[in-house]
């Protein structure tokens, strides 16, 4: 076991070693002047008692000399001082069970505290003790080492509970980061390649139509007024604008950019989760139509009934080989996943890009 920190109030070896007092039983013996051997009682004892608070210690600072080395010491030990000076000193075998139940982990505490207290019957059998002393030693062996045994290992759950639920803690930081993280990256990727198309307009329209261009610099500030909101909103957890506003954003956007746009979607009822989610799909979809695929048309399609089916199509150029996913498909990816969908993404047969997003069904048409 990994020793406790000074601020854990759980148990500990200091706590533990109060046991020792067994040892008083024999010297009680030895103070009435019963065993033959006073000196060899003596040792014996102070032997005892040293093997058990050594244990102890070790135990609880996690070496495994404890278990392999000093408590079979302090088992040989007290089961020869029963054996031999009889009476009280049987209360090393009682210590004895309490350092085997807090030095052996796992399942085996019970299985070595019978095994002890079979080898204890064998010695009061051998010195002739009788049956309620016999019953009562084995009775106190057994109970003296599972009560410490129970203790440690529940203590040892709590504090397993406690790492586990900080760790779950550091993951959800650690998830909130990341959601985060992707959710910036999709509002400030869509926003600044709307931009870069206002200004391109507003570079085509500068010598030859002022208030075309002034127009357009106009969009380009209020986009930016609206990537702050949604910036400020994105901090407070927003995830999205919506599946209405999108497409009209992406009507807007790929007019904009000279592309022409076609939107057929039916009105249905979504729950806010999936109206966020699909709002996401059709600005992730329009961002790569404008950044990568220098595509001529863009047709935006939602199929119901059944399994909601979003499509975002396009007529640019596409490479025939594996499409190479951005932060902003791998995102979309684990939000769909998420959802219990799935996103295909990828060159189409003829000619174009495909992002489709199928979630199970949910809502009604209006």
């Amino acid at each position: 076991m990994n020793p406790l920190g000074e601020d854990e109030q759980g148990p500990d070896a200091k706590g533990m070693y109060i046991w020792a007092v067994l040892c008083g039983g024999p010297i009680w013996d030895i103070a009435h002047g019963r065993p033959h051997s006073l000196w060899a009682a003596w040792a014996v004892t102070a032997v005892g008692a040293a093997l058990y608070i050594v244990t102890v210690r070790l135990s609880f600072a996690g070496s495994r000399l404890a278990e392999r080395l000093f408590l079979p010491l302090l088992a040989a030990v007290a089961l020869a001082a029963t054996a031999v000076f009889h009476g009280n000193f049987s209360l090393l075998l009682v210590m004895t069970a309490i350092a085997l139940g807090v030095t052996v982990r796992g399942r085996r505490p019970p299985f070595l505290l019978s095994a002890l207290a079979l080898a204890s019957l064998g010695v009061q059998i051998a010195i002739g003790s009788g049956v309620r002393d016999t019953v009562f030693l084995m009775w106190g062996i057994f109970t003296a080492g599972l009560i410490p045994a129970i203790m440690i290992r529940l203590w040892d759950a709590i504090t397993e509970l406690k790492q586990t639920r900080e760790e779950l803690a550091q993951a959800a930081v650690s998830e909130e980061r990341l959601r985060f993280s992707r959710d910036l990256h999709d509002l400030l990727g869509h926003t600044l390649s709307v931009m870069v198309v206002k200004a391109e307009a507003v570079r085509r329209l500068a010598h030859k139509d002022a208030d075309g261009a002034a127009g357009q610099a106009a969009d380009i500030e209020q986009i930016g007024r609206e990537a702050l909101t949604e910036v400020r909103a994105a901090v407070t957890g927003y995830r999205g604008r919506g599946l209405t506003a999108e497409l009209e954003s992406a009507r807007t956007v790929l007019a904009d950019a000279d592309i022409d746009v076609t939107i057929r979607t039916p009105v249905v009822r979504l729950p806010p989760e999936t109206d966020a989610l699909l709002g996401w799909a059709v600005r992730e979809g329009v961002t790569n139509v404008i950044r990568h695929s220098g595509a001529r048309t863009c047709e935006i399609d939602l199929g119901v009934p059944g399994d909601l089916v979003l499509e975002v199509r396009d007529d640019g150029a596409s490479s025939a080989g594996p499409v190479r996913r951005g932060n902003g498909l791998v995102g979309l990816g684990e939000r769909v996943a998420a959802a219990d969908g799935t996103l295909d993404a990828g060159p189409r047969p003829g000619g174009g890009f495909l992002l489709r997003v199928t979630l199970p069904e949910q809502g009604e048409n209006a």
